[in-house]
């Protein structure tokens, strides 16, 4: 049950029942008090409830593939199995067959990000955590902002500084004459609109993944105890609160996906030029 569910209840207890209405869920519920503040070099720091749910998420599933590794046979136990079917989808389904032979070196590096991402997704239908770390937006920002220095950093170096501008500002096959305005755009595409939609597209389905279930929770329990008819539907919403949990396991899995499977497709476009 979520810091709402409890704060809804203690009203309602407060209260006596229905009186106060509603309390819809807000904003608030990402942005939880300090557990503990510092300061390094003048930068003020606070750690939150959100960032011990992303410690223990990255904690849980570097321990989980460790030990998937440890113990490593050719005849794979179950945990090894599913070590190595997660990585072969990242390795043969992203990195080989979207970058392509050259792909192969960037595999640890996207199995990597594939599999902090689901980790941390996963925290959204926890018990006891039941928020995403990822629906915070900074830390989608950062995914976004090593993804876009990776794969600038690789179309210099396997291009060169000035053929890969030039790649990045003229598409192949447009008028010259329509490049005073199609270079402008691809421009702001490539450099700025790839890693803040990267950055978006986490952040806000996580975001509203979690709003929508924290509605349905919060009205199932506040219709048990506003103390009129309206019980009957208490069931009703705690049934699209569970219907609701499998379809964000659906986008739990498919966020990190497509998180990844972009990064190689913006890795290719370093790798192998346009023209």
């Amino acid at each position: 049950m979520t810091s709402s569910a409890h704060a809804l209840i203690d009203v309602l207890a407060a209260e006596g029942g229905g009186d106060s209405g509603f309390q819809s869920p807000t904003i608030a519920e990402f942005y939880p008090p300090a557990v503990a503040e510092f300061s390094v070099l003048g930068i003020d720091f606070e750690i939150t409830r959100i960032t011990i749910i992303m410690w223990i998420a990255t904690a849980a599933i570097l321990t989980l593939l460790v030990l998937a590794a440890r113990k490593a046979s050719v005849v794979p136990n179950k945990l090894q199995y599913l070590g190595e079917s997660g990585y072969s989808l990242v390795r043969d389904g992203m990195a080989r067959d979207v970058i392509g032979p050259k792909g192969l070196p960037f595999a640890p590096f996207l199995a990597s990000l594939f599999f902090f991402i689901l980790a941390n997704n996963f925290m959204s239908i926890f018990p006891f955590a039941q928020i995403s770390p990822n629906s915070r937006f900074a830390i989608p920002l950062v995914l976004a902002v090593i993804v876009w220095v990776l794969y600038n950093y690789i179309g210099i170096r396997e291009q060169g500084a000035g053929r890969y501008f030039k790649d990045a500002a003229i598409p192949p096959g447009v008028p010259k004459a329509a490049l005073i305005l199609v270079t402008p755009i691809e421009l702001l595409q490539v450099f700025i609109i790839r890693p803040f939609t990267l950055a978006v597209r986490l952040f806000a389905n996580m975001f509203a993944g979690h709003m929508l279930l924290v509605v349905f929770s919060l009205g199932a329990v506040y219709l048990l105890n506003v103390g009129n008819f309206s019980v009957v539907f208490a069931p009703l919403s705690f049934l699209m609160a569970l219907v609701m949990t499998f379809f964000e396991l659906l986008v739990i899995l498919l966020q990190a996906y497509v998180f990844v499977i972009l990064t190689a497709t913006y890795l290719n476009g370093a790798v192998e030029p346009a023209h």
